[in-house]
């Protein structure tokens, strides 16, 4: 197999040293006089020439890589996240690797022993388990997605779920819901304070909390359609119900409709996030939407902020808000089921 053409390569064929061609190719070129830089651009060209970043980068100590991981690719949510990411990051001339870690901790631990043995010069990332201490022996500025609650030490840029869970309560509530299920995500650090937030509400109400209607489960449409067809088996079932996503919400609403249960008429549904799907459902699903591609860009511009200084002390978290989207899935519960009786 031949071999790639080198810097010794280009410097031969453009008749000058193999330090002058460096500074060239490094991008060192207000050293060099115009003409010698363009016969080295030429010549580079022609070889078909890429500059070894690894190498580059054992002489910098900068590889110009930056990671992203995100629990699950196949929901929505993530892919215009991971777009604000990439197209922040490209602009400030970083390439972006992007993992999934499928909400395991297993793939977590194997990517970020990646992130560590290529050097990478940041991470930006939603933990599944890691615990803070092994993100900071990575030695690398890190911004996590979500709360960060449990990660002090470190910035976190995500949406203000609490602030949305209260503004969907209240929307059901103001419909005169008094029965309200949730279908929260499983073990889930960040989705914790959804359930706090939701025993709060029922406490501001004077509500009964009905340990029946909250159901953890999967991220997954198939886990929402679980989930919801346990609810509605119930003797007394709620008679709205918000789910931690919109795509544990479609999988709810898709049981709802296999069980012969209207909606909105016989059970409201409301989900989080307003990724693309849930204004294509048939009834429309009313949502919590989420600034995805803007915490992907705040997120990367953070982290290259962090890159670009030897030192911090303080650190940044940021919460943006979220938005209630109210479309075809809410309605005033029926007089009689509100009542009780079924």
């Amino acid at each position: 197999m031949s071999r790639g053409p080198t810097i010794i390569d280009v410097a031969r064929l453009a008749g000058v040293s193999k330090a002058t061609a460096a500074r060239v190719l490094n991008g060192q070129q207000d050293m060099v006089k115009e003409v010698t830089r363009e016969r080295v651009i030429s010549a580079a060209q022609h070889l078909g020439y890429v500059r070894n970043a690894v190498a580059g980068s054992l002489r910098t100590d900068r590889t110009h890589v930056v990671a992203l991981s995100i629990p699950d690719i196949t929901n929505p949510f993530w892919p215009e996240v991971a777009r604000g990411v990439q197209d922040t990051t490209e602009a400030g001339g970083y390439t972006t690797v992007i993992v999934n870690s499928d909400w395991k901790h297993d793939r977590e631990e194997t990517f970020l022993k990646l992130v560590r043995r290529n050097r990478f010069d940041g991470l930006i990332i939603n933990v599944v388990q890691t615990p803070a201490e092994d993100l900071l022996q990575l030695r690398i500025p890190v911004v996590i997605l979500g709360g960060g609650e449990n990660y002090p030490l470190m910035d976190s840029i995500g949406s203000d779920t609490a602030g949305g869970t209260d503004a969907a309560l209240a929307h059901l509530y103001d419909l005169g819901h008094r029965r309200i299920g949730l279908i929260c995500g499983l073990s889930r650090r960040r989705y914790s304070i959804q359930n706090e937030r939701y025993r709060a509400f029922l406490d501001g109400c004077a509500l009964p909390f009905v340990p029946e209607h909250v159901i953890e489960s999967d991220f997954t449409d198939r886990a929402g359609y679980q989930a919801m067809e346990r609810l509605l088996q119930q003797p007394d079932p709620p008679t709205a119900v918000l789910a931690a996503n919109d795509t544990i919400a479609i999988g709810a609403l898709k049981a709802a409709q296999a069980l012969s249960w209207r909606v909105p008429e016989d059970i409201s549904i409301v989900g989080m996030d307003d990724i693309y799907a849930a204004a294509t459902t048939s009834p429309a699903l009313t949502t919590v939407a989420k600034p995805k591609y803007e915490i992907g860009v705040r997120a990367a511009q953070l982290l290259m902020a962090r890159m670009s200084e030897e030192s911090y002390d303080d650190v940044t978290r940021t919460r943006l808000a979220c938005e209630l989207i109210v479309r075809s899935s809410t309605a005033p519960p029926r007089p009689d089921w509100q009542s009780g009786a079924l």
